[in-house]
């Protein structure tokens, strides 16, 4: 299946079509293809064709909570296009570790999902700081002993986010980045200089910056500047509105530079619903249709969906519609490793979403089959 679409391409310059043959971009260029396709897609004057949105951090969708298994992941990747994600990452919060051991093979049977694709687990603890836990429950987290990391590189998680000041947590980092797994540093009360430790030990991502981690103060800047001082640092930003403040956002986006912001939702199961009670983990969590709160009201995910959050970082003073998406696209492909997503070029992944004047999602396709379209 041969598809062509047309008009304003995000990140190629002197172009304004894209010919899709199957699962890869065959063309990019200006006019006519070298193929005659089998179906046309034009994009409005003001509409954007751009990648696929890349999502590193989703703990459910639209009812489903990733940590109930294979099926809930696939029931997961068949919702996300809907607002264009074309990957992500299933994630599990703390969790005993032969919990997580399961929980990274569910989603490796869920790897063939006909959706977005299941580009492998992260993670989310059980090495965490107790004092730093927000959802995560107390008795679930431990310290990363070596026989529990030989469980976690032996089940090949794709991110892990743990705490460097946990005892043995710094060889742990060693090993699980000498593994070739993504090590993020995050829910950790780590001060400046073991932040830089950490980064040097292979730390190369920050879970949702600045949430459960001590704040930015002057005298004691504590491991947040460290991630975000340090070029070989991407972070995860959950620009809700909530979760971080617009004024540090943008603060963050001149700081860090856009090319090391990586959006995350955090999304639960609530993300995608109504308002209402849902699952996170399997612990009941309350949305309010915006973010979601344990009763206690801790903070407990996000109920934003990624072109959320894209539209949210596009409104902000110096931030472009192109670099926003940018945050969703190429930033997160290459934390992963991923030279084919997140960008559009002959060879890519034919993984596309089409966005209109408002970068609301119209159609989504994932693997050169429209996943969505849009009703209007």
């Amino acid at each position: 299946m041969k598809t062509l679409l047309r008009g304003s391409i995000h990140g190629v310059k002197d172009a304004n079509a894209v010919l899709v043959d199957g699962e890869t971009i065959a063309w990019v260029g200006i006019g006519e293809p070298p193929e005659r396709p089998d179906e046309e897609v034009v994009a409005e004057p003001g509409e954007l064709i751009a990648p696929g949105f890349i999502d590193l951090q989703v703990n459910g969708f639209a009812g489903h909570d990733a940590a109930a298994g294979a099926d809930a992941v696939a029931k997961i990747s068949e919702a996300l296009p809907a607002s264009g994600v074309t990957a992500f990452l299933p994630t599990l919060i703390s969790s005993p570790v032969e919990g997580c051991s399961a929980f990274i093979a569910a989603v490796g049977a869920a790897a063939e999902s006909r959706g977005a694709r299941v580009l492998g687990a992260h993670v989310e603890g059980p090495f965490i700081n107790p004092s730093f836990r927000g959802a995560h429950l107390r008795e679930h987290l431990t310290d990363p002993a070596p026989e529990k990391i030989d469980v976690f590189i032996g089940a090949r998680p794709r991110m892990v986010t743990l705490a460097p000041e946990l005892p043995g947590a710094l060889a742990a980092i060693e090993r699980l980045h000498g593994a070739g797994i993504v090590v993020s540093a995050g829910h950790t009360g780590a001060d400046f200089e073991l932040g830089r430790r950490a980064i040097a030990a292979g730390i190369r991502f920050g879970t949702h910056i600045y949430n459960q981690m001590p704040p930015v103060h002057h005298r004691n800047p504590g491991i947040a500047l460290a991630l975000l001082l340090d070029p070989r640092v991407t972070v995860g930003l959950i620009a809700d509105g909530v979760h971080v403040h617009p004024g540090v956002c943008e603060q963050l986006a001149r700081i860090k530079g856009t090319s090391r912001i990586a959006l995350t939702t955090d999304q639960t199961s609530a993300a995608g619903a109504p308002a209402g009670t849902y699952s996170l983990s399997g612990r009941s969590v309350v949305s309010d249709g915006r973010v979601v709160r344990l009763d206690s009201g801790t903070l407990a995910g996000s109920a934003a969906t990624m072109d959320d959050l894209v539209r949210f970082m596009a409104n902000l003073p110096g931030i472009t519609a192109n670099r926003a998406v940018e945050l969703a696209t190429d930033v997160p492909a290459r934390v992963l490793g991923e030279r084919r997503l997140g960008r559009i070029r002959e060879g890519a992944c034919s993984d596309l979403v089409v966005l209109d004047a408002h970068l609301r999602v119209k159609l989504t396709m994932v693997r050169g089959l429209v996943q969505f379209r849009r009703r209007s």
